[in-house]
């Protein structure tokens, strides 16, 4: 019961203090922040899905042409 009233407590000033700071500016300047975050992540994520599929694409390519080498029958 004490950590439930402690938290409605620092709820309350947290928003106090959100709302004091600034509020909406705040927010806005928090948001484009997070915008611009979003597209760098999404760049990033783009080169790392080609790197993978170009790194796929090399290493079945070698185990395809170890399959296809020349085979040494044992008969």
């Amino acid at each position: 019961m004490i950590k439930f009233l402690m938290g409605i407590i620092v709820g309350i000033v947290i928003c106090f203090l959100f709302v004091y700071f600034g509020g909406g500016n705040t927010v806005k300047k928090i948001g484009e922040g997070l915008i611009d975050t979003g597209k760098k992540m999404e760049v990033i994520e783009d080169v790392i899905k080609k790197e993978k599929d170009d790194a796929l694409k090399g290493a079945k390519q070698k185990i395809l042409k170890e399959e296809k080498g020349p085979r040494k029958e044992s008969q």
